[in-house]
């Protein structure tokens, strides 16, 4: 019988809360069911002597000292040096690694270390891990080739390339990159150890941020029948926040680094050429599209995991089936908050990258239509508005175009004052052609829009934004009948706002306007003079009756006359 070392005690087969079996499943000649009891739960292993690799799940009946209860063990990979996770009536116990393999000797040394895998809070040490922390490791390559996790070329490959200079390593993946490529790949496969996944990790993450050319090593035919993705995937999920951090960044470069034509499954979703099932593209994509929305709802990381996932989301939202993933999974929601002025270094680039998945959203119909029905307008006009880095102004105004002739963003925009906004822009000294560019078309398309307005929506845009002049419809009566029951629209929006514009504004002009379309509601609404009352106007335009203006005075005496009149008596007044 084999003996166990768990947690530095020695347990025989028989012994007292311990029990084994001993069978060929499988093809695996021998197995061990070590079992242990904590409290009122049972806990549960297989070990297996061969460094082989399976999953499967195996019904066995635990003596408990009360009664007999049937439980049910699913674990993953497995295998000499590597974690398991076991799920014991869906509860995640304990990850076990085999730390020695002695040979076919049904003798084998086991450790118990705590379950790392649950869903606690990340701890701020592992959370803290930085590059230059973790390539200054010493990883023993030795002790995995002795286990058979990795093979004698892999480990001269490894020895050759570690604690080499960039210029080195350089050159190396230059000649043989392919084959790193698939040595990296296998430790993240077979071998669980948090310290030496963190290691490869960070290689990785090195060579591409180095050349980001080099995704394409992931692609070569020499890794054809290699699985390239389902380490990182895994990993997304499974890791401490330097892992999962990792995992996505390298997991976004090779997957939009790979090239354009090139089909590494079926349509079963079969390798072209293996039977050998292969993690596809599609599954990739969903996953980092299911991870991404994840961290923006709920952030592993205070301060890094929102900037991870908007990164990313920057380089994945160019793939139409990202998009098309996005939106279903209600992400679009989740970047509207992330659009608002910036201040520091970080934010500025954090609220760029946004602006810049709204861009590539703004090219896809069904998020166009969820931006119309959220703030996402007002915000991009705001941020155009007070922004004064380059590329942030530059991809606001490259979206807000792509959004004019959709539907009716582009009455919005003239509500929220676009068109003078653009002139101001217009007047800075900006370097960058495109942005000039998309403000000349901007402008030209706001231009185009206003004149395809109803004479309401014009006169609408005159009160919204202050700027109020005698333009021929104020004293229109055609004008004044035919609309006069589109004042009544969002609770009497547009006579509220001339009401205030007798307050705020300090234009002779605008307030002499103001007051005669006043007097023009009063004449043509049947109950003029109560809904102006009530709104408290006749104080404001009383005062005016003193003003400096003569225009001004002159237009104040004439509303306050309807006023008192009402509409029967009003007409006879001279305009």
């Amino acid at each position: 019988m084999g003996i166990l070392k768990v947690k530095g005690q020695k347990y025989e087969d028989g012994d007292k809360g311990v029990h084994s079996i001993h069978g060929n499943m499988g093809g695996w000649d021998r197995i061990l069911l070590l079992v242990w009891r904590r409290g009122e739960h049972w806990f549960g292993a297989f070990l297996f002597i061969y460094s082989l690799r399976t999953s499967f799940g195996l019904h066995f009946s635990a003596n408990s000292t009360s009664q007999a209860e049937k439980s049910k063990f699913v674990h993953g990979d497995v295998g000499n040096g590597a974690a398991m996770e076991l799920v014991y009536d869906g509860i995640f116990f304990q990850r076990l690694i085999l730390c020695e393999k002695v040979g076919l000797d049904s003798s084998v040394l086991v450790e118990v270390l705590p379950d790392s895998s649950s869903n606690s809070p990340i701890p701020m040490d592992h959370a803290e891990l930085n590059m230059e922390q973790v390539l200054k490791r010493d990883i023993p390559w030795e002790t995995y080739m002795t286990t058979k996790l990795i093979t004698g070329t892999g480990l001269q490959l490894l020895r050759r390339y570690d604690n080499k200079s960039e210029s080195q390593r350089a050159v190396l993946l230059d000649d043989d990159g392919p084959a790193y490529v698939r040595v990296f790949i296998t430790i993240l496969r077979d071998i669980f150890k948090e310290e030496t996944v963190e290691y490869v990790l960070a290689l990785i993450d090195e060579m591409l941020t180095a050349n980001p050319k080099r995704a394409r090593l992931f692609h070569d035919k020499f890794l054809a029948s290699e699985d390239i993705y389902e380490p990182f995937l895994r990993l997304l999920w499974k890791g401490n926040w330097f892992i999962q951090e990792k995992s996505c960044k390298i997991l976004t470069m090779v997957v939009s680094g790979r090239p354009e034509n090139q089909e590494r499954v079926t349509s079963n979703g079969e390798a072209s050429n293996s039977k050998k099932h292969l993690t596809t593209t599609d599954d990739v994509l969903k996953g980092l599209v299911e991870w991404l929305c994840s961290q923006l709802k709920k952030p592993s990381h205070p301060s890094r995991a929102i900037p991870t996932a908007i990164n990313c989301l920057a380089t994945l939202l160019k793939e139409p089936m990202v998009r098309s993933l996005f939106v279903q999974a209600d992400g679009v929601k989740l970047l509207i908050p992330l659009i608002s002025p910036a201040s520091t270094q970080q934010s500025m680039q954090l609220l760029y990258e946004t602006c810049l998945c709204l861009w590539l959203l703004s090219f896809y119909e069904p998020a166009i239509e969820y931006l119309a029905t959220s703030r996402a307008l007002a915000r991009l006009i705001e941020v155009v508005k007070g922004s004064t880095k380059e590329k942030v102004v530059r991809v606001a105004v490259l979206t807000l175009r792509n959004l004019l002739p959709k539907g009716t963003f582009g009455s919005q925009m003239v509500d929220l004052g676009l068109p003078q906004i653009v002139q101001s822009l217009k007047a800075q000294a900006w370097s960058d052609e495109d942005l000039l560019e998309a403000l000349n078309q901007l402008e030209d398309g706001l231009r185009d829009n206003i004149k395809k307005m109803s004479s309401f929506d014009k006169y609408k845009q005159e009160v919204l934004l202050g700027h109020l002049d005698w333009s021929p419809m104020h004293k229109d009566p055609i004008f004044w009948r035919e609309n006069i029951t589109k004042f009544e629209e969002n609770d009497f929006q547009i006579l509220r706002v001339l009401i205030t514009i007798l307050d705020t504004s300090r234009d002779p002009r605008a307030l002499a306007v103001d007051c005669f379309d006043l007097s023009q509601f009063i004449q043509f609404h049947p109950a003029g003079r109560v809904i102006v009352t009530d709104l408290k106007a006749k104080d404001r335009v009383m005062k005016l009756m003193n003003h400096e203006n003569a225009e001004v005075t002159k237009n104040a005496l004439l509303c306050i006359q309807r006023l008192f009149l009402g509409a029967k008596y009003a007409s006879f007044l001279q305009v």
